[in-house]
């Protein structure tokens, strides 16, 4: 608390919610935009943007995937802060004088650590995989992993 105070908090949590709200508003409608000439079955069980943007016959993906990509970069930076405190807490709990104080800490971080890695790797390889090497089940298996699993 006295590092950080609660109005900060909630400037921090209204600033990542109204990103991410933003963000998404941006795809949806632009999704909506989007003229399809291959029809409108997904071979998905989640509705994804790049799915849709296969089906997309338009110059207008050109803007969705400009989305994708600003949106890549706020995930980027969102990933440099997280590796950034994992770092910083790291530092601190091997600071941490008694054996058991450290394997408290470690047991409490280590599920958060591997659900974070889980998400992030899986949605990467999801987004940023080239089209080549894309089957229906590997892209469904994918978005399971990291929607359904963390």
């Amino acid at each position: 608390g006295t590092l950080l105070g609660s109005r900060a908090c909630v400037h921090m949590a209204a600033a990542a919610w109204g990103t991410g709200f933003l963000h998404a508003l941006l795809h949806t409608a632009k999704t909506f935009l989007l003229p399809l000439c291959r029809g409108n079955a997904v071979e998905q069980f989640f509705c994804e943007v790049p799915q849709l943007l296969k089906l997309s016959c338009s110059q207008f993906y050109l803007w969705e995937v400009g989305l994708l990509v600003v949106g890549a970069c706020l995930y980027f930076g969102c990933f440099v802060f997280i590796v950034g405190s994992y770092v910083q807490f790291f530092r601190a709990v091997l600071r941490i004088p008694s054996e058991q104080g450290r394997h408290k800490a470690f047991s409490t971080c280590l599920p958060h650590l591997a659900v974070v890695s889980v998400f992030i790797s899986t949605g990467t390889f999801a987004y940023l995989k080239p089209p080549s090497f894309s089957s229906p089940s590997l892209d469904l298996a994918m978005a399971v992993l990291y929607s359904v699993v963390p």
